[in-house]
């Protein structure tokens, strides 16, 4: 038995005897994302992110009137798109000035889909977040879907090339599934740029869960940027 080999069956003997898995270090660091708000968008945002998951764990076996349920949360899109701006307004909006974005999907406040990964910077110019995901993002049963891990994984290797000096545009993303990553558990992602030759930035990256590795990424990325819609 090799190393490896021997490694993993010495957890999976801890895991039957129920010896709990180790937890994750706490992240200390810059936090590299914007800093959700207690008002405002952000607010509506945090609630609309605890709608999805309850609707998710309820179904249709709780009793709840879903019709009525369903219509009251049109109304409430209706009152919001009645005045909302034009998308180039908005577009605009949320690419004005040079901080942290707050709308993407992986770490941004003002975007329900987000879980929000939370991204500090470390020393060695590596990042780590930790994030525990729930229902919305499950693929297999109980488990996190392939393409959240990458979505994930992409957008903390572009943080990890932000905060280690030299940026840009993804260009080739290749993931390794090492085991399934858990929902309902915290998840250790990070995410170290490597290299810089020329235009050519790489960068490596993984989801751990317990200590054991999920998921490994190794980005390409161009230095290139698309302008800012104004």
């Amino acid at each position: 038995m090799n190393a490896r080999a021997a490694d993993e069956a010495a957890r999976s003997g801890s895991a039957a005897e129920g010896t709990p898995e180790p937890a994750p270090t706490p992240v200390t660091g810059p936090r590299l994302v914007a800093e959700p708000r207690t008002d405002g968008v952000d607010a509506a945002v945090a609630a609309a992110r605890r709608l999805v998951t309850a609707l998710l764990r309820a179904g249709d076996g709780t009793g709840a009137d879903m019709t009525e349920i369903a219509a009251r949360l049109d109304a409430v899109t209706g009152r919001l798109t009645e005045k909302a701006p034009t998308v180039p307004e908005r577009l605009a909006e949320m690419w004005r000035g040079e901080g942290v974005t707050r709308h993407d999907p992986v770490t941004g406040p003002e975007n329900a889909i987000a879980p929000p990964l939370v991204l500090h910077g470390r020393e060695d110019r590596s990042i780590e977040g930790v994030v525990t995901l729930d229902l919305p993002y499950q693929g297999p049963p109980g488990h996190v879907h392939g393409g959240v891990s990458a979505l994930l994984l992409d957008h903390t290797l572009g943080v990890a090339n932000h905060w280690a000096g030299t940026s840009g545009m993804t260009a080739e993303l290749t993931l390794r599934y090492l085991r399934p990553t858990p929902l309902f558990e915290p998840l250790t992602v990070t995410g170290r740029q490597v290299s810089v030759d020329g235009s050519r930035i790489r960068t490596v990256g993984e989801i751990t869960a317990g200590g054991r590795v999920c998921v490994t990424a190794e980005g390409l990325f161009v230095n290139k940027q698309l302008p800012r819609p104004s």
